[in-house]
Parts: structure tokens; C-alpha cells; sequence
């Protein structure tokens, strides 16, 4: 059973003090990678402090703490900081074997990863919407301060430039059609999993990572304004590609496994 996190936030100075486990999360904002490292430490029932992380600050005590300013990063006891997504769901694997996240057999273990990478990793899913999201913004005429420094932040840590956002959309499109494709062939055999017939850290990543083109909504997932509107951001490049399964496997997955309503 999914365990109980808590909902405070510690600062970076309170949680240095703290043993167990404890993770960094960008306070207020839905970023995927964040809500899928708390997605897998939920199904596993492994609680953790949460520790803030401002988006668009320096976060210049959180840099001097794990060598990082961004977030998700799991920080484990005296063990050195984990800010990778793969080696946060290796420390979880460990922490608690069960539920396993990765199949046991190595070609479905092949595939599970290769779909991670495909949605997760750089260059992958989230980082061509990132860069979609942050041409967006490049182009808008006027913008508040805090969400300039944002864009900034993100367009320098995501290499943003011109030529990278406008292919951005055909690769988008490429992985939307390949996860649908294999939403409907797995629907036909009888799995409600993307991939075998148990949930997999796949299933994790898609459900926290569909959010960049479709949030859950505000009673599910409050967030602000601002991000949802940029989250939302209507692109009919990819209208086509958007097939309803890959958002009802996304409703189903949080319904049957993740926290609702997200706390953010």
C-alpha cells in the first residue's frame, strides 16, 4: 500500500540536520521529473521529508549542500545526493524490492527503460515540450521577473535555441504516436499497463510527464496559473497526435496507484 508523505517543507538548512531520507522538490510547480520521483516512492510506500527548492531563485544553499540546484534530489542519510531520476528509482528499488517498478525479465526490463529514456530522458519527451514551452515564452511580449528568470534558467539547462524548438514538434509527435500505438496493442492483449501486465516505472513516468501537454485538473492538481497556462499551451502540431488512451491511461494510473489530489 502507498505510504503517507508528509506535507511540510523543510528548508535546505533544516533538512541537513535531519537523518533518513529526504527529497528536494520544487515547491508550488508540478515539474514531472519531480512528480515522477514522488510517484515511485509512493507505490512504494517509502516516506521522505520534503525539502523546497526554489524554481527561480540560485538556490545557493542547495547548490553547496548536493552540488545541485535543481530538483528532484534524494538525499539518503550520509550517502551522496541522487539527482538523476534513474539513480532515485535504483535507491527505491533498494529501499523497498516491493513492489518491483522494473520486471525481472531483461527484455521487458530493456523495454520498460528504453520507454523511460524515450519520455524522460534528455532529448526525450519532456525535453523537446520544455523546449516548445520555453520558445513560447521566448516570444511573449512582456513577461513578470520571476518567470523571465525562469525562462532563462530553463532555456540555458535545456540548451535552448531556434532551430531546436522548430524540430522540437516532430519528435514529439513521434514519441505520442509510438506510446499510443502501444497503449491500444497492450489494450487489445488485455493489459492496462504500457508495458507487460504490472505496473512499471513507465507507466510512472508517462502519468507524471502527460501533464506538459494536459494537466489534471485544478481539483486534482492545483497549480499556478501561470504554470498551468504555459503547461496548456495549444500547439495543433500536435493536436493529431494527442490520442485520448494516452491520457486515460494517464488518469488511470494516478487513480489506481499515485496521490490525488497532487500535493503540491
Amino acid at each position: 500500500m502507498p505510504g503517507t508523505m508528509p506535507v511540510e517543507w523543510l528548508s535546505v538548512a533544516e533538512a541537513r540536520a535531519l537523518p533518513g531520507l529526504r527529497l528536494v522538490l520544487t515547491r508550488g510547480v508540478p515539474g514531472p521529473w519531480g512528480e515522477l520521483a514522488k510517484g515511485i516512492l509512493h507505490v512504494k510506500g517509502i516516506p521522505y521529508a520534503r525539502v523546497a527548492q526554489d524554481a527561480g531563485g540560485e538556490n545557493a544553499e542547495l547548490r553547496e549542500w548536493t552540488g545541485h540546484a535543481n530538483a528532484p534530489i534524494a538525499i539518503l542519510d550520509d550517502e551522496p545526493p541522487r539527482a538523476g531520476r534513474l539513480e532515485i528509482l535504483w535507491l527505491a528499488e533498494r529501499l523497498a524490492p516491493k513492489p518491483a517498478l522494473l520486471p525481472a525479465d531483461p527484455e521487458l526490463r530493456a523495454t520498460v527503460l528504453g520507454w523511460c529514456d524515450a519520455i524522460a530522458g534528455e532529448n526525450g519527451f519532456g525535453w523537446q515540450r520544455r523546449l516548445l514551452m520555453i520558445d513560447a515564452l521566448k516570444r511573449a511580449e512582456t513577461l513578470p521577473g520571476p518567470l523571465a528568470a525562469v525562462r532563462d534558467r530553463l532555456a540555458i539547462r535545456y540548451g535552448y535555441r531556434p532551430d531546436a524548438a522548430a524540430a522540437a514538434p516532430a519528435q514529439l509527435v513521434s514519441c505520442l504516436r509510438g506510446l499510443a500505438g502501444r497503449l491500444h496493442a497492450q489494450r487489445e492483449r488485455g493489459s492496462d499497463f504500457l508495458i507487460g501486465d504490472a505496473l512499471s516505472v513507465a507507466d510512472i513516468t508517462w502519468a507524471a510527464f502527460a501533464g506538459l501537454l494536459r494537466p489534471l485538473p485544478d481539483a486534482l492538481c492545483p497549480m499556478p496559473a501561470a504554470v498551468r497556462a504555459s503547461y496548456e499551451t495549444p500547439d495543433p502540431r500536435l493536436d493529431d497526435a494527442c490520442d485520448p488512451i494516452l491520457f486515460e491511461h494517464r488518469d488511470r494510473i494516478y487513480e489506481r496507484f499515485l496521490e490525488l489530489p497532487v500535493r503540491l
